[in-house]
């Protein structure tokens, strides 16, 4: 898990091994994703329906979609909900990529730079054909 993890009333004792509620609900949810049962784009169960499945507080629920989207496993889209993050496994989704998140933003920006490469590559493709079939065109003119 990652960071200090704060407990009810401040950090966990010197020693709890035991997980929080969240990290637990946020360990589950990261399996599915692991699993292929939620995969990128899916709409994650809401609020709702975790605090249901877990007994859990709104709060509690709260925390654990906080550090889904803080590990990069999770995205919000503001009037529509929390999704799977989409993210690139290099190994193939059971290579070892598969149990740690791409997440972050050194990775999202990445992600971008290799997307804005690839972009960049295609509208340099489209030019050098437009250019040749507009050269087509003038000399079928003259």
């Amino acid at each position: 898990m990652s960071g200090v993890v704060v407990g009810r009333r401040g950090r966990r004792p010197a020693g709890g091994g035991v997980p929080l509620t969240f990290e637990v609900i946020a360990e589950t949810v990261r399996e599915r994703i692991r699993s292929g049962g939620l995969r990128p784009g899916d709409a994650l169960p809401t609020q709702a329906v975790l605090m249901r499945e877990f007994g859990a507080s709104s709060l509690t629920v709260q925390k654990a979609m906080a550090l889904l989207k803080q590990d990069g496993w999770a995205v919000s889209r503001p009037g529509k909900g929390a999704f799977v993050a989409h993210r690139d496994y290099p190994d193939g989704p059971d290579g070892p990529e598969a149990t740690a998140p791409a997440g972050g933003t050194t990775a999202r920006v990445e992600a971008l730079e290799r997307a804005l490469a690839e972009a960049a590559q295609q509208i340099a493709d489209l030019r050098g054909r437009v250019e040749a079939l507009e050269s087509d065109v003038s000399e079928r003119g003259h």
